[in-house]
Order: C-alpha cells, then sequence, then structure tokens
C-alpha cells in the first residue's frame, strides 16, 4: 500500500482503528528494538513502546508528511525513550560509567538475551562510546536505517553520522580484537 493512503486511512476516523492495529503491526517489533538499545531493559522498552504508541496515535492528525511514517515514528520513540531516560536519571542520580555497568549486568541476567559472548563482548565496547556515537551505531547497524534517516531523527548532518558511524565500526574492531586477546590470556 502506498504510504500516502495509508497516512491517509490513519487520519480518517472511519478507517483509524483498522489501519491502526496495521501500523502496530507493521512498526510494533522494530520499535520495540530500537527502544531496547536505548533504555536497556525489556520492561523499560514495553513502557516506552506503549508511551511511543500512544503519542504516534494522538499526533497522527499533525502529521505534516515533511518525512516518512517510518522516520517520523522512530524520532517519536526516540524521544519518548530520552524522556525516560531523563526522568530515571532525575531519580537515579549516578554517573554514567555506573550505568553502562548497571545495563550490561541487566543485560546479561535478561531471559531475552541468549548471551552470546561476542554480544557481550560488543556491548562492553560500546559502552566505551559517548552516547551520541552508540545511538549513531544501533540505528545504523542494528534498525538498518539509512544515514538521511539517522541524520533527520538526531538532527545532525548526513555527513556527520557517516564520521560517527566509521569512527564506531574502527573503534569496535580494534577493541574487539583487544577483548578477545585478554580473555584469552585471562583463561
Amino acid at each position: 500500500m502506498e504510504e500516502a493512503n495509508f497516512i491517509e486511512q490513519l487520519t480518517n476516523k472511519k478507517y483509524r482503528e483498522k489501519a491502526f492495529i496495521k501500523l502496530l503491526n507493521l512498526y510494533q517489533e522494530r520499535l520495540y528494538w530500537h527502544i531496547r538499545k536505548i533504555v536497556g531493559t525489556h520492561e523499560n522498552a514495553d513502557d516506552v513502546l506503549q508511551n511511543t504508541f500512544l503519542r504516534v496515535y494522538k499526533s497522527l492528525p499533525n502529521f505534516k508528511q515533511e518525512s516518512s511514517l517510518h522516520t517520523w515514528m522512530y524520532r517519536i520513540a526516540y524521544n519518548e525513550s530520552l524522556r525516560f531516560l531523563e526522568k530515571e536519571n532525575k531519580k537515579n542520580v549516578s554517573s554514567l560509567q555506573d550505568v553502562n555497568s548497571h545495563f550490561l549486568d541487566n543485560l546479561k541476567e535478561d531471559t531475552f538475551f541468549d548471551g552470546e559472548e561476542a554480544q557481550v563482548k560488543l556491548h562492553e565496547v560500546l559502552n566505551q562510546l559517548s552516547e551520541s556515537q552508540k545511538r549513531v551505531f544501533n540505528m545504523k547497524y542494528y534498525d538498518n536505517l539509512k544515514f538521511r534517516e539517522i541524520g533527520e531523527l538526531l538532527n545532525m548532518s548526513e555527513n556527520t553520522i557517516k564520521t560517527h558511524y566509521y569512527a564506531v565500526v574502527k573503534h569496535i574492531e580494534k577493541n574487539i580484537t583487544a577483548v578477545a586477546y585478554i580473555d584469552k590470556i585471562k583463561a
């Protein structure tokens, strides 16, 4: 279905409910994983996802179609995730290192995480990066967004996004090898 027709259905009171269910089916899993990478835990991701879809539903009549529906919803999910993190940070003021360690501990204990060593090492290396670099990497690598879409979401130029992404890839390649080497020495 053409996006313009789908958006028309989403904004038409007669078809809105049915179209929104289709929207949920199309984007729920993708947005969940986008949010999950930002907020860390399954429970938090579920809460933020619910808030995201509530905001999407309420905001649909005001959607100006200046970007794709996909990009618009990712921006809402991203902003909802940031709101959640800000609220959480106000509750428990900790250092960024404490937050990263807590995230990694939660990840290892999470029943939805299969615990592959490579994934744990990747998350350890990603925790060394700035929040901006992590977000760019996650959106490109895991969410498979285009550099242009990431730039729109983060209000950054496409070239800046590319620079961040390729710097992160280089950092990961260098440090995953180092972590694997250290683990072999320890064993």
